[in-house]
């Protein structure tokens, strides 16, 4: 099978408002035992592989495996972090030991009345037969915002 060498390229900005404050939300991606607690995993997917570093130069791993699916694996590596203000990372994305893509993504938290306001922004690039999937990772990012908004809210 030949595989046509093409690329796509996608920004997707996701801003959330959560009932927590700054630090708390801060802590859920810059402690590694609370970044557990709602990052992958879970009950839609067995984990596999995860590595926790965060401080600039730091590399994040996570890889697991969708029940009946995929095997998913994610590398980042953080590029700047401001503490309680933003994070920005680079990472690329495997499925099935085939590279996707690659990501610049900034994270930005900005305290509220009510809490935090949380915003994504992610550049990405698609690789070949992945070249359409940036809905797909649009997706799943809302999902980890969606768990992170139910970890936070589960008071742990």
């Amino acid at each position: 099978m030949t595989i046509e060498r093409r690329l796509a390229r996608a920004e997707i900005t996701l801003t959330r408002d959560y009932p927590a404050s700054v630090d708390r939300v801060w802590d859920a991606f810059a402690d590694e035992k609370q970044k557990l607690g709602w990052w992958g995993g879970g009950s839609t997917m067995e984990a596999r592989d995860w590595a926790f570093d965060f401080r600039v130069g730091g590399r994040d791993i996570a890889e697991g495996k969708f029940h009946n699916g995929p095997v998913s694996r994610y590398e980042a590596t953080y590029t700047d972090i401001v503490e309680h203000n933003r994070i920005v990372t680079t990472y690329d994305m495997w499925l099935d030991g085939i590279h996707t893509s690659t990501s610049v993504a900034s994270l930005e938290f900005d305290p509220t009345e009510e809490g935090t306001r949380f915003t994504h922004v992610e550049h990405g690039v698609f690789f070949d037969q992945f070249y359409a999937d940036s809905d797909v990772r649009e997706k799943g990012t809302r999902g980890l915002l969606q768990a992170l908004g139910n970890y936070l809210a589960s008071g742990t």
